[in-house]
């Protein structure tokens, strides 16, 4: 599904014109959350999503939140589009809204908090040179005061000697209990900085519905594998999926059971590639499997199982219990070839799913035993 910002919009849907300012970016989002409107554009969200059925998990709620709070951005416009053509907010239609809408503000909260964290590792590095600092300085009081012993021995001398050094040790005392404390300060800050970076950048990777990598996740994953395999020398195969005629299956049963569907096949494939491989759900109805240090004859044999079972079980409707029939899919394999690229390699692979889908459907062609097909 495509989606475009519509020139027109529907002011009877836009649920959060009384809610204050237009938020700029995530962390004032986040801010703003923690405020007094919180409550009250929480509950504008809730009745939106109620009224245009659209189901409460996370990330829905997040978009339905930018919706209430901001009726001039391009996300509202967009599901005021969606609500006036009478389409309803599967999870399909909701992911794609948040691929396309979120991104940005995911982008934002990664760069804020980047910021955030060069501030603290800052604090850190400024604590730390005055440290430095002071120590120095209390080293060249002791060292004066050392000298100062040598050359005089009367007791006045010694007292104000004594009480210099006393009074240099309080103060570095002083200044290394306060370098502890804001260490200490900052290591808590910079982890939770951390723990947000790596969940944000897990959200941004990852496929809502199937819980796969994304497409963006599998371009870096596909290059890192093929430079690995490259450096190396082992083999590497790529394999790439598609569930046959999806879209009419889509278009009888509707998208909430197509969803379901995508959700089964994911699981499955998502066993096929556990670490060290690498599964993704490469677009609408289509998957890749990369399979570091495996041959295309072994990733074969392993897909010819992995179409076996999704083709032998009878799904039914979750909602009503009606029976659905089977799905099927088909796929290709391709093997990576001497300096090959990545491009390169998935153009075989798609060869030759392609070759599956015109021999048949349901089956797999390795791309390594039909020449034409790599060569198409």
């Amino acid at each position: 599904m495509n989606f475009r910002c519509g020139a027109d919009s529907a002011p009877w849907l836009r649920t959060g014109q009384d809610c204050g300012a237009r938020v700029e970016n995530a962390a004032e989002f986040e801010t703003m959350m923690r405020g007094p409107d919180a409550y009250r554009l929480a509950r504008k969200a809730m009745d939106a999503m109620v009224r245009h059925k659209v189901w409460p998990n996370p990330v829905n709620y997040e978009i339905w939140l930018h919706y209430a709070n901001d009726p001039a951005s391009a996300l509202t416009q967009e599901i005021d589009r969606i609500a006036e053509t009478g389409e309803p907010f599967t999870e399909s239609v909701c992911e794609g809204l948040a691929a396309t809408y979120l991104a940005k503000a995911r982008l934002e909260h990664i760069r804020d908090t980047g910021v955030q964290l060069s501030r603290e590792l800052d604090t850190v590095s400024k604590a730390i040179q005055s440290a430095r600092q002071s120590n120095q300085a209390y080293g060249v009081t002791l060292a004066g005061a050392g000298a100062e012993l040598k050359q005089r021995a009367d007791p006045e001398s010694l007292s104000r000697l004594v009480d210099s050094l006393s009074d240099a040790t309080r103060q570095a005392e002083q200044e290394n209990k306060l370098l502890q404390k804001q260490l200490k300060e900052s290591t808590s800050e910079v982890n939770k900085l951390k723990s947000s970076l790596a969940e944000v950048r897990r959200d941004a990777t990852t496929d809502a519905l199937t819980k796969l990598g994304n497409r963006k996740a599998f371009d870096m994953e596909l290059e890192s594998a093929l430079k690995a395999s490259q450096r190396s020398g082992e083999p590497m195969a790529l394999a790439v999926f598609d569930i046959d005629h999806f879209k009419r299956f889509n278009d009888t049963w509707g998208h909430q059971t197509g969803d379901q569907v995508l959700r089964y096949v994911g699981a499955v494939i998502g066993r096929v590639g556990a670490p060290p491989c690498f599964a993704a759900r490469y677009g609408g109805e289509e998957f890749a499997v990369i399979f570091p240090g495996h041959t295309s004859a072994a990733v074969e044999t392993i897909l010819s199982d992995v179409l076996q079972e999704i083709g032998s079980r009878l799904l039914r409707r979750r909602s009503t219990n009606e029976e659905l029939g089977t799905i099927t899919m088909s796929a290709g394999v391709a093997e990576l070839k001497g300096r090959e690229t990545a491009e390169e390699l998935m153009e075989r692979a798609d060869a030759a799913l392609y070759a599956s889908k015109h021999g048949g459907r349901n089956r797999v062609t390795n791309a390594e035993k039909a020449p034409a097909v790599a060569a198409a």
